[in-house]
């Protein structure tokens, strides 16, 4: 990165643990919520973005870590475990996903996830011996790590950013070693890159597990920071905001989710001030930026240059 990139990315880090001075306590729950997003994106991002295959399904895997860590925090197991078991369990349920992608792709591959995705929400609705059914799971904990509470929404909101930036450096890590060119290798035409080598297989298996492992530890963020976790905040809709958060930011671009973020979690809430009208305005504010940015909204720097 050039001195300028890394100055200003240290002065945003800076600038994400300073929020806290200038928001109240509806505000930082917002800001947190966004951290929740970001991280599951850059899991969407890898999959759709780098690796090329379209899924449906992030809300689902944002669902199964979420109650997976709502059940844990109600039974008492302490926080860094919940992280660790909702991202293992997203990880194999992601890499058994992956195999559709094998056989379909496009379209076809779409309606396989989304069909994942309600499947699954029909087991959080149902299953209420497990889930709670259509009243959730309510009263989840935030986490006490090593003697430190984080019950108050402006330090859990520390801890948000803390998990966000350690998982936006593992995936930068991923990203820039051998994996990362794979993953772009098999974007771009998967029939070259298994003709020079790569393992097209592993790394569309790769690509969904590794995907859904960052929506698993999103989502136990989002149960103890909600406070209850019902089927539906995982409903197809939050699957196609996901996607939609993506695509607005710049599809396989590092920062697309977090910009994406931005407008698909924090933009409706600033737009409330328009009372009636504000998911009009977000609605068509989206329209816009697609036909004017259909390469996302990082690809403005791109744009301006040509012209």
């Amino acid at each position: 990165m050039k001195p300028w990139q890394l100055l200003a990315l240290a002065a945003g880090v800076v600038g994400l643990f300073l929020l806290p001075l200038g928001l109240r306590n509806y505000g930082m729950y917002v800001a947190a919520l966004w951290c929740v997003y970001v991280i599951a994106g850059m899991g969407l991002n890898l999959t759709v973005g780098y690796a090329g295959q379209i899924s449906l399904g992030q809300a689902a895997f944002l669902g199964i870590g979420a109650y997976t860590a709502g059940l844990m925090a109600k039974a008492g197991v302490p926080f860094p475990l919940i992280v660790l078991a909702s991202a293992s369990l997203c990880f194999v349920i992601g890499l058994a996903l992956g195999f559709p992608a094998l056989r379909v792709q496009h379209h076809y591959l779409a309606f396989a996830t989304l069909g994942f995705n309600m499947l699954c929400y029909l087991v959080f609705r149902n299953e209420e011996w497990l889930t709670g059914g259509t009243f959730g799971l309510n009263g989840i904990p935030r986490p006490d790590i090593l003697g430190w509470p984080f019950t108050r929404t402006a330090e859990f909101y520390k801890l948000s950013v803390a998990v966000m930036l350690v998982l936006a450096a593992l995936m930068a890590g991923l990203l820039r070693s051998p994996w990362g060119r794979a993953f772009a290798a098999l974007r771009d035409n998967p029939i070259r890159a298994e003709s020079v080598g790569i393992n097209t297989t592993f790394y569309t298996l790769m690509a969904f597990a590794i995907g859904a492992a960052y929506a698993g530890v999103a989502g136990a963020l989002f149960a103890p920071l909600v406070g209850l976790v019902e089927p539906a905040s995982f409903s197809t809709a939050t699957s196609l905001s996901m996607l939609l958060m993506v695509i607005v930011g710049g599809s396989g671009r590092f920062f697309g989710p977090a910009i994406g973020a931005v407008i698909v979690v924090l933009l409706p809430e600033w737009l409330r001030v328009a009372a009636d009208w504000y998911l009009a305005i977000f609605g068509l504010a989206i329209v816009v930026m697609m036909v004017w940015l259909p390469g996302g909204l990082l690809s403005l720097p791109d744009r301006l240059a040509r012209r």
